[in-house]
């Protein structure tokens, strides 16, 4: 499980090895946009790059995996171990907006990310992509990393790309704007005073 970094604000680490894949990530909310990013997916690691700088976060990933059977485990690997350290490095979460809506175009595509900071995972994905593949990555990943991504965060997330006719085009916009809002959904808004639900706790 990710721990917590000391001195560092709102930041934590993750170490994951399975059979399948071997992965170090650190994540910083409180970033400069900064990423170091090493995959066996060069697809993936541009996404990540991309979420990384609209996001305003700092990410460093290296990640071995299984690719001679195919991307999905290293994805969804790196999914999982993302949200595992943004759910730690919010701690409880006080003066967080929690909430956020944006949409990017990316030339002809536009995408749309909402998030509410909730501690209720779920996501919702509408995108058809015009082909299935980018290169040799799967379009199906993009769902996949995404998924467990918000449920080991436990955060809600809706996806939906609006239209589009160039797949890298649409997916680059997913990305960029995941990041721009996690960055918005995170930020601290000084007139909340502790957690932003009138339960008292997220």
């Amino acid at each position: 499980m990710a721990e917590q970094d000391k001195g560092i604000t709102r930041s934590a680490r993750v170490a994951r090895k399975t059979n399948e894949t071997d992965i170090a990530l650190a994540f910083q909310v409180d970033g400069t946009g900064v990423s170091e990013i090493q995959t066996d997916v060069p697809f993936l690691n541009h996404m990540l790059d991309l979420f990384t700088k609209h996001g305003q976060f700092d990410l460093n990933v290296d990640a071995k995996g299984d690719i001679e059977i195919d991307d999905h485990h290293t994805v969804e690997d790196i999914g999982i171990c993302l949200g595992q350290t943004l759910r730690e490095a919010l701690g409880d979460k006080k003066g967080i907006k929690r909430y956020a809506s944006v949409f990017v175009p990316m030339d002809e595509a536009l995408a749309q990310v909402v998030i509410d900071i909730s501690n209720r995972p779920h996501f919702e994905y509408r995108a058809q992509y015009p082909s299935q593949t980018v290169g040799s990555f799967d379009t199906q990943l993009v769902q996949e990393f995404l998924w467990k991504f918000a449920l080991e965060a436990r955060i809600t997330l809706h996806v939906i790309v609006h239209y589009g006719q160039n797949t890298h085009h649409m997916i680059e916009a997913v990305f960029k704007a995941l990041g721009r809002a996690l960055d918005e959904a995170t930020s601290i808004d000084p007139r909340v005073q502790g957690v932003p639900s009138t339960k008292g706790v997220l």
